[in-house]
């Protein structure tokens, strides 16, 4: 047995040193990127969010679960890996106790006879060996040589999956034999409950004494080394995330990863425009170095599950954006270039020539890391992040790729350049006057304050009408309706008119920093000057600007969608929708408001209300919506690769048969609408067949009005 404990512990004292040497390379490597002190100072101030974090998302698998069978099959399988813990505990303790005095009958103290552990232990590890069949099947299903692009796992290093599966079975079975050998020499701690290890030792005894005592030390040194095996090609794998999710968790943005986009930083610190200098300052990122820690904590903790591509709406209509190859393709450059990029100046210069060609080829480019089809394709819809159950925040990620490449390279979409100077010279995408964004009053039939100087001192909002909705002729629909609704309930409101600008959304989402930070520090000048305290949006852009973005420029308001101001209204009493709707409608959840900021019951219960109204909802919806394609400042850019967006989503909505597609965003009211009538020109759409605002079912119920002409 001496001989035994020699050779297990002279194998751990390896193990661990390959292990260490890879953990502290890895952790080299991520401190070569920028500093992110403001995620360790969230975590340190908010312990009690981040520890229900850890319990909620790692230790209860909220995000896996949602996908019920691979979920739970990875819900046991990580559990074994906390459980059978005490198994190696054990099995250390046998393998010392035995070297010592030659019996190795150890058991954990307190616990370690406790029969329920042991049933535990062997539960555990056989719903675990039935959750590696399920993995095996559902890898085998979805094959990307049978589905092609159609498979999650499309890109993924399928090869190194296989091989963690089988190392893991590896560890059961070799648990199995080393404890049932173990009940058969009287070394085993649990007199019951072990009912796998006890069925092992039945098909085990048969072959004598002898036989079981050599197994037993064969099956103690197996299993160890197994582990010891799996050590170190976790720390060379994408397994790797078995150590590092806590820590992506712990560290990832809260409450939500989406919502606001990140204020650009150098060196850590907020960037000032007026002091910032592009030769010294980080502008985005241009090259693998300019990503923070947490950046390459995402890289090492990307698992290659393919949530993420597969809820991508880039991805599902031919484009080449996959939210986990934008991951893997860093994470492999950055692992290719590290020698570069921990060597010092001197020791670059005695590089191979194959990594020193690697520190000058550029993030993005025709030739770069990543290619400018697939920074460009992103809408930033959020789903990416949502799905991801290790919380890697992939549109970070994408918006800093981005702003290096418009604020340093000046490379993007040129018809986004349009939008952008419309942006600094009218205040609008459009490059409309301003003296426009008023029209629309004109056009009801009470009227509406316009804020001079102050705030309306019986006005309790400030309609914030934004740009669509000020502008553009079918937008002007939910603002009117929203208008009247807010009149006929009694709520007071005054409008900016010619005051207000842009918030700063498309300008920001493209990567242009520097003109979002005007505008938005031109509209919290306003805002403040006149007062505001409350305000309500109609487009969940501007909404989420407003209330998650324009608090980093130091604008603090209480901001409301208004299908939020009208649900309450609606469930106060002071709007009646009267008038049944006879109609099917089907509704399309706005990125910006339902990933984004979570507003999902309000406008499906305005519609629960109006009388008639039956709801269908399509197969993508709530938390998996598919996108309408024109956030991430698409809405100003032109699609030409694979099918368009908004065609694909209103293919998902005609499969509903509906009456009216019904949203609660102006840019989604433009783009199905758009694809809509694309669908009534080829005749694959019935011709009364339209998008509309929730509101503007509200108003029709409540007047009683008839249903609108497309």
């Amino acid at each position: 047995m001496l001989l035994v404990a020699i050779i297990g512990l002279v194998m751990t004292a390896v193990a661990v040193a390959l292990a260490a040497r890879r953990a502290l390379w890895l952790y080299r490597l991520a401190m070569a990127g920028q500093p992110a002190p403001e995620r360790v100072a969230y975590a340190k101030d908010n312990a009690g969010a981040e520890l229900k974090a850890q319990l909620v998302e790692v230790f209860g698998q909220r995000k896996l679960l949602k996908w019920t069978a691979s979920g739970t099959a990875h819900f046991f399988v990580m559990w074994a890996f906390f459980i059978l813990l005490t198994v190696y505990i054990e099995a250390y303790g046998a393998l010392i106790q035995g070297g010592i005095t030659g019996t190795p009958d150890f058991h954990i103290p307190l616990i370690g006879t406790w029969a329920v552990l042991g049933f535990l232990q062997d539960f555990i590890a056989a719903a675990a060996l039935l959750g590696l069949v399920a993995f095996a099947v559902i890898r085998a299903k979805n094959s990307p040589k049978t589905l092609g692009r159609d498979s999650r796992f499309s890109g993924s290093h399928l090869g190194g999956a296989w091989l963690v599966l089988i190392m893991i079975f590896n560890v059961i079975w070799t648990m199995f034999l080393y404890r049932g050998a173990a009940i058969n020499t009287g070394a085993f701690p649990y007199e019951g409950g072990a009912f796998v290890s006890e069925a092992t030792a039945a098909l085990l005894r048969p072959l004598g004494a002898g036989a079981n005592q050599a197994l037993e030390h064969v099956g103690l040194l197996l299993h160890i080394g197994v582990m010891l095996i799996f050590l170190v090609i976790v720390l060379n794998s994408k397994h790797l995330h078995i150590f590092t999710a806590p820590l992506n968790v712990l560290f990832s943005r809260r409450p939500d990863g989406n919502g606001a986009a990140q204020p650009m930083r150098s060196a850590g610190k907020l960037l000032d425009f007026e002091e910032a200098d592009p030769d010294t300052d980080v502008f985005g990122r241009g090259k693998i170095e300019d990503t923070t820690w947490k950046g390459f904590l995402d890289f090492y903790t990307c698992t290659e599950c393919g949530r993420c591509q597969s809820q991508c709406p880039a991805w599902n209509t031919d484009k080449p954006l996959s939210p986990k190859m934008l991951i893997l393709d860093q994470r492999d450059h950055a692992f290719k270039i590290a020698p570069y990029l921990m060597a010092s100046e001197s020791e670059r210069e005695n590089l191979p020539e194959d990594v020193l060609a690697l520190a000058g080829k550029p993030l993005v480019g025709e030739d770069g890391v990543i290619h400018p089809d697939v920074l460009w394709s992103c809408t930033n819809c959020g789903a990416c992040v949502e799905q991801c159950p290790v919380d890697i925040e992939h549109i970070d990620h994408i918006l800093d790729m981005r702003r290096y490449q418009v604020m340093i390279e000046s490379s993007f979409p040129s018809e986004a350049g349009v939008m952008l100077k419309n942006l600094e010279n009218k205040g609008n995408p459009w490059g409309m006057s301003e003296m426009k964004r008023a029209e629309w009053i004109e056009e009801l039939d009470f009227e509406v304050p316009m804020v001079e100087d102050k705030m309306p001192e019986d006005a309790e909002y400030l309609f914030w009408v934004g740009c669509a909705g000020a502008l553009e002729d079918r937008a002007k629909k939910t603002t009117k309706a929203v208008a009247e609704l807010l009149h006929i309930a009694g709520v007071k409101f005054a409008v900016l008119g010619p005051m207000e600008a842009c918030t700063g959304d498309p300008a920001r989402r493209l990567g242009m920093e520097f003109v979002f930070s005007m505008l938005a520090q031109q509209n919290i000048e306003t805002l403040n000057d006149a007062g505001v305290k409350k305000i309500v949006a109609t487009c969940p852009h501007c909404f989420n600007t407003l209330a998650n973005e324009y608090p980093q420029l130091g604008g603090q308001y209480e901001v409301v969608h208004h299908t939020q101001l009208l649900a309450h209204l609606v469930e106060e009493g002071k709007l009646t929708p009267i008038t049944p709707i006879d109609e099917k409608i089907t509704y399309h959840d706005p990125c910006f408001l339902g990933r984004h900021n979570k507003v999902y019951a309000q406008p499906r219960d305005i519609m629960a209300k109006v009388p008639g109204v039956r709801t269908q909802e399509m197969h993508r919806c709530k938390d998996r919506g598919f996108c309408c394609g024109a956030g991430g400042a698409r809405m100003w850019m032109e699609e030409r690769i694979g099918k368009r967006i908004n065609t694909e989503r209103v293919d998902e909505a005609l499969t509903t048969d509906p009456d009216r597609v019904s949203t609660a965003c102006p840019f989604c009211l433009v783009m199905l609408g758009d694809a809509i009538s694309e669908k009534k020109n080829a005749g694959e759409a019935k011709e009364s067949l339209e998008v509309v605002d929730v509101a503007q079912l509200l108003i029709r119920s409540i007047k009683g009005e008839p249903a609108p002409t497309p």
